[in-house]
């Protein structure tokens, strides 16, 4: 596992860094015992989950979920990054990130997964007290006792801090009793332990508490019917003076706030690295599928239009990997690096995803709607059948909208890191006005038409990136001197910027990927993937001028307004890729390989 302390870049700093293909972490890179974890936890998949998946979603066998989950458990793998000590398996943050991606086939199961392993068991980890680890962690860890988590009320979402359940101390001071209700609570048919936010009195923040189910007090409704993800448990959870021990508290007073927003910042990367697998198993079925069905004597997959979808979805989901895994050995080596300072373990894992809370934010965001672009895509390629329940492309369709929503919506979690990047630059946390004004007085110098030396695989494509980069600084830089403090009420403006970052961290991730590959295998060996991050960046460059330009629309006028355009022109310019033939090259080895061949 990668243990070694090296210097770590800081969160958003990719915005004006460059950073070297050396310096990333990809997919390819995990070692022995982390690929034998990732093929036990498929293995589970094949054996426990794809010949159960219809009476999974079924649910009119109560025990079992339950069942294959205390099976997950009694392979430690719902144990991966609870200490050993506690019965878990102790190991590295990506490999979590690994194992989160592999269950990302199991449909339904996933959520029953990530709502245990995330947000049910995480809180304690990071926030428990000794005795409360002692006692909770290794029931979690082996799948005993399952775990959910209740923060969302009927009017409290996206602003979860407005929730109203209350939690008021008993007279001997003992107790407190827990009044409220709480919706979509992911495993609360079969959850033993309940992680339960509430407000103390008039406080303005949430506390935390670990609630257990013979507490007592605690009622259900029936089980929600929902468009997909039909095999996980979702209810309403009703408190009705429930009965919680002091010593239960987690963490202080007014802290489960702070707590809710750090689990969910964990929660966001896991699902970005969560969506891959669930990618990987359309595409895989798409390339089976076109080559099975015959049109006008030939099977679908040697027509352009079917080889540019799957190439496509590919382009995307190789996309997502590389950020994703970028992201989460950059947050491993702040973990490390803060823990060799002396900083407690806990404490290190929550500063280290915290720091990178920005990336966290775009890893869930891309994962997300690339998961709903392939599985649209798979549907497409399938046709009718692709809209029959007979068929994987159904289930798969339904299952992958909830992702836009959980652990935050896609809206709000672009508004989160646009405002996270402009919050750290007025701290000074991340030196972003220096290179905005830089960029600023660029606008009105004589351009260079110095020539690049292309010798050297991705030389052009780097300098498109550096530009880009540009783009966000412009634009950005712009609207906070222009809008100031009230640039968080333009929603419009701030997803505009959303979209910028999301294209650069996305284009930069795929590119040097694709280049540490070329050094390691050579790159007549690499030439597939070299194709997939040149058709991406080509891509993201058009989204990211179609996003700057709707911007600087909506707050600039007349000559100001005319300057930044031809910035963006500048900041955008491309030399034109062949992206059809690309396209072609990379379905034909799909096709040839017979699955998604790239990880």
């Amino acid at each position: 596992m990668n243990t070694v302390t090296k210097k770590s870049i800081n969160g958003g700093e990719f915005l004006i860094r460059e950073t070297e293909a050396q310096d990333i972490f990809i997919f390819e890179e995990f070692n022995e015992e982390q690929k034998m974890m990732a093929q036990a936890c498929q293995d589970f998949i094949d054996t426990e989950i794809t010949p159960n998946i219809e009476e999974i979603d079924s649910m009119k066998n109560p025990d079992l979920v339950p069942t294959i989950f205390r099976k997950a458990g009694e392979l430690g793998l719902l144990g991966i990054s609870v200490p050993e000590k506690f019965n878990g398996m102790g190991m590295s943050f990506n490999t979590s990130m690994l194992i989160a991606d592999i269950i990302g086939a199991a449909g339904s199961f996933s959520t029953t997964y990530g709502a245990h392993t995330g947000i049910g068991t995480l809180p304690i980890l990071y926030y428990g007290t000794e005795d409360q680890k002692q006692k909770y962690l290794p029931k979690l860890a082996t799948g005993e006792w399952a775990a959910c988590y209740c923060l969302t009320e009927p009017d409290a979402g996206s602003d979860a801090n407005s929730g109203k359940t209350k939690a008021a101390l008993t007279e001997d001071g003992k107790h407190y009793l827990i009044n409220g209700q709480k919706m979509w609570i992911s495993n609360a048919g079969f959850a033993d332990v309940f992680i339960v936010f509430a407000k103390i009195e008039d406080d303005k923040n949430l506390t935390a508490f670990i609630v257990e189910k013979d507490f007592g007090g605690i009622t259900m409704n029936e089980e929600e019917k929902k468009m997909g993800i039909k095999g996980s448990s979702t209810r309403q959870v009703f408190f009705n003076d429930c009965k919680v021990p002091v010593e239960n508290m987690l963490s202080e007073r007014g802290n489960g706030f702070k707590i809710a927003v750090n689990i969910l910042n964990i929660g966001r990367i896991k699902l970005g690295s969560g969506i891959l697998n669930g990618a990987r198993y359309i595409i895989s079925n798409c390339v089976k599928y076109s080559t099975e069905r015959k049109q006008f004597g030939v099977s679908i997959n040697s027509f352009g239009a079917i080889k540019g979808k799957l190439a496509e979805m590919a382009i995307k989901t190789f996309a997502s990997e590389s950020l994703t895994y970028r992201a989460g050995q950059d947050i491993e080596d702040r973990i490390n690096n803060l823990a060799a300072e002396g900083m407690d373990e806990s404490q290190a894992k929550l500063k280290g995803v915290e720091e990178f809370a920005i990336e966290c934010a775009i890893s869930k965001v891309h994962g997300s709607e690339v998961l709903d672009y392939v599985a649209d895509q798979g549907v497409q390629v399938y046709g009718g059948m692709g809209y029959s329940a007979d068929a994987p492309m159904e289930r798969a369709y339904r299952d992958a909208r909830i992702v836009r929503i959980y652990e935050g919506t896609n809206e709000i979690n672009r508004m989160l890191m646009v405002g996270m990047v402009l919050k750290r630059a007025m701290k000074g946390e991340i030196n972003l006005f220096e290179p905005a004004m830089a960029v600023s007085k660029e606008l009105t110098s004589v351009p260079s038409f110095d020539t690049i030396d292309t010798s050297e695989l991705f030389a052009a494509e780097k300098e498109v990136i550096k530009k880009l980069k540009k783009v966000f600084l412009m634009v950005g830089g712009k609207a906070a001197m222009a809008l100031q403090d009230k640039i968080e009420d333009e929603q419009e403006i701030m997803m505009n910027l959303a979209d910028v970052m999301v294209e650069i961290y996305a284009s930069e991730s795929a590119i040097l990927r694709a280049e540490k590959l070329a050094k390691m295998h050579g790159e007549e060996a690499s030439k597939h993937q070299i194709a997939m991050a040149q058709v991406y960046l080509a891509g993201a460059v058009d989204k990211i001028n179609a996003a700057a330009k709707e911007a600087i629309a909506s707050f600039t006028k007349g000559d100001e307004q005319k300057v930044m355009l031809m910035g963006l022109k500048r900041f955008t310019k491309m030399d034109l890729v062949d992206t059809k033939t690309l396209r072609r090259q990379i379905a034909d080895y799909m096709v040839e390989k017979g699955k998604y061949p790239f990880s």
